[in-house]
């Protein structure tokens, strides 16, 4: 049986198609494990990124507590005050002159 040109030229190309394909598994194989290790890495750790904007929303939640705890204490003292002032006209008006 005599192989014709045309069927030569795309059976030589197989090994080296092939190889390639095998040589890229191997590879791909080869590597995963630095891969997955270095992903594990990266998962563990903070970059700068994260730790500055970490710290920002602590910091944005720390000053929101501080701000509703100033208004809670505002108000108590107003209520305080508006209480001593109530106080302070009725014991007024049983006062006799």
């Amino acid at each position: 049986m005599r192989l014709s040109p045309r069927l030569i030229l795309p059976l030589a190309l197989v090994p080296l198609l092939a190889g390639g394909c095998v040589a890229k598994t191997a590879w791909d194989v080869a590597t995963a494990p630095v891969r997955a290790g270095s992903q594990v890495v990266d998962w563990t750790t903070t970059s700068q990124d994260e730790a500055d904007r970490n710290a920002g929303r602590k910091l944005r939640k720390q000053q929101a507590e501080e701000e509703r705890q100033r208004r809670k204490e505002e108000k108590r003292a107003r209520e305080e005050e508006k209480r001593a002032r109530k106080d302070a006209e009725r014991i007024q008006r049983d006062q006799p002159y």
